[in-house]
């Protein structure tokens, strides 16, 4: 039962598409997560997702439209809803979802993460 400082956990990785979990509530995980470029188009059927910008800016392009989530705001993806974050600079995301959710979801990626990390 101690605060996290978001900023300290964000200096111990540099990868992107690597997300790290910090905390877990009601099997639920909370990651953080830096993106830059583009991620791969994929979907999640079982999962909602919930993306929260600490630091940026980033693009969450969907196949009807696009949304840019700002610093300080937050985006939720609903299952079954196609979606690639875009990032033109880096960006750090706090990701809130169940925690038996893949990053890639249904799409088969080099950056898949079975297992992330904690941190």
């Amino acid at each position: 039962m101690r605060p996290i400082n978001l900023d300290q956990k964000l200096g111990l990785f540099s990868d992107h598409w690597s997300p790290k979990v910090i905390s877990e509530l009601y099997g639920q995980h909370a990651k953080l997560v830096k993106f830059r470029g583009e991620f791969v188009w994929h979907k999640h059927d079982a999962e909602d997702e919930l993306f929260l910008v600490v630091r940026g800016r980033f693009r969450m392009d969907f196949r009807e439209r696009s949304a840019w989530v700002e610093t300080g705001e937050l985006i939720i993806v609903p299952r079954g809803v196609e979606h690639r974050p875009v990032a033109e600079e880096e960006v750090a995301v706090l990701l809130f979802e169940p925690a038996t959710t893949l990053n890639t979801g249904d799409a088969a990626d080099a950056r898949r993460v079975d297992r992330p990390e904690w941190i």
